[in-house]
């Protein structure tokens, strides 16, 4: 008996709490809000958190610290690697347009030395053979050294290379004179060579040329004494009769 009126204070007191707090929130005449609110300047300027619009221009805190920005030594070193490659890269581009080059030249060298012996052969449509007349001249030339063996350096030096020249001419004439003209094409290029080479030709010739009027004077006052011998022993023989 003597608990239950201390039961009964304890199961009043919680209604009367939840009584008194909801006539205070009932009663109240302010109204709570989660933030406080804002005036109609203030609320204009404010932007929403998702604008895309970027304000112009740098900000003094980006200005200073673009101002304050220093390279750091992988900055540095990305700059040095970039002007190295750039510099193996130019030296790389010359190196290949040097080998270019050279092989275009070699090419060139190469046609026109072919195309130059090609030249030099005679014709299809005439006779003459390049393989039994390279073998005559060898061999003629190879009879002048051995004529001259015992001979000073000048004469077997100048007799082979005079025979084989002769050879030359005779058996392979049409080579003899593709080679003349370009031994002329390259003299031209040197007017002095071209000069002395038309003096000694011109000497040749006319040591040839009397020659050759020499022999047939020659062989004219041969024939001559031979007819008037023989026309003084056909009278001998007739006298004898």
């Amino acid at each position: 008996m003597a608990f239950r009126p201390l039961l009964r204070k304890r199961t009043v007191t919680p209604v009367v709490a939840a009584v008194a707090g909801a006539g205070i929130i009932f009663s109240a005449p302010r109204e709570l809000h989660a933030e406080e609110r804002l005036s109609d300047d203030s609320a204009s300027n404010r932007k929403p958190i998702y604008d895309d619009s970027t304000p112009s221009g740098p900000t003094p805190s980006t200005s200073a610290s673009l101002d304050s920005y220093r390279p750091t030594p992988t900055d540095r070193l990305a700059v040095q690697v970039g002007r190295a490659r750039r510099a193996l890269h130019k030296q790389a581009t010359r190196a290949e347009d040097a080998v270019n080059a050279a092989l275009t030249k070699t090419l060139r060298l190469e046609h026109s030395f072919t195309s130059t012996l090609r030249s030099l052969a005679p014709p299809k449509e005439s006779n003459e053979k390049l393989l039994p007349g390279v073998i005559y001249v060898l061999v003629a030339s190879m009879a002048g050294s051995i004529v001259t063996r015992n001979r000073n350096i000048l004469l077997r030096a100048s007799v082979p290379a005079a025979i084989g020249i002769g050879a030359a001419s005779a058996v392979l004439p049409l080579t003899m004179k593709n080679v003349g003209d370009l031994a002329w094409t390259y003299e031209e290029r040197f007017p002095t060579v071209a000069e002395t080479h038309l003096q000694a030709k011109a000497r040749v010739q006319k040591f040839w040329d009397t020659g050759k009027a020499h022999s047939v004077m020659t062989v004219g006052m041969i024939t001559d004494k031979v007819g008037e011998m023989r026309e003084k022993l056909e009278d001998w023989v007739k006298k004898g009769k």
